[in-house]
């Protein structure tokens, strides 16, 4: 696993919900067939609405129109990210994007646990609200070591909190990754 993790921020704001992340009418797609996988990152944060986005203006898609991933692979959030349904194909849908790190205020716990155990996103909590510090497509580098987030565009830089007991499983891979190579199972 990269430990140093840098892209253009994608600014959301509060209760980004799992709908909004994939919406329902696309979960029609296989996880397993390649070509129709990419139809979940086309579709990753389709419904959210103007005034949740944190941009002015309508202003930037996650992912632009004819394309399957984002130029965004880190996502800003504000509270409750995540919240809704325990939808797994969200964190899947925003891997498939492109996404590499979501930084939010606090996560629904089952979105939290998804991301977690497949491995599909790194779920980091700000110590302090940035969706209102960071902007769309500012530059940032966030230091999986020093749990370090710095937006390279204006050289501020913020605290994370720990990963903590889930860095291992992320750098294993998923949550079953890692219970093969520390004997949970075999």
């Amino acid at each position: 696993m990269e430990k140093i993790l840098e892209g253009k921020a994608f600014v959301l704001g509060n209760n980004i919900d799992t709908d909004q992340i994939i919406p329902a009418e696309h979960l029609v797609y296989s996880l397993s067939d390649p070509e129709e996988k990419k139809m979940y990152g086309k579709y990753a944060l389709s419904s959210v609405p103007m005034e949740k986005s944190g941009l002015p203006n309508g202003g930037i898609k996650y992912v632009e129109a004819e394309k399957f991933d984002t130029e965004f692979p880190i996502i800003i959030g504000g509270a409750n990210f995540g919240c809704g349904s325990s939808r797994e194909h969200a964190p899947f849908a925003l891997q498939i994007a492109g996404a590499k790190v979501i930084v939010a205020e606090s996560y629904a716990r089952i979105f939290f646990r998804n991301a977690v155990d497949g491995g599909f996103v790194i779920p980091y909590e700000s110590v302090e609200k940035l969706n209102d510090k960071i902007k769309t497509g500012d530059e940032v580098k966030i230091d999986l070591e020093k749990n370090i987030l710095l937006n390279v565009t204006t050289n501020e830089e913020y605290k994370l909190k720990p990963l903590g007991d889930i860095l291992p499983i992320l750098e294993a891979g998923n949550l079953f990754e890692y219970a093969r190579q520390t004997d949970m199972i075999a």
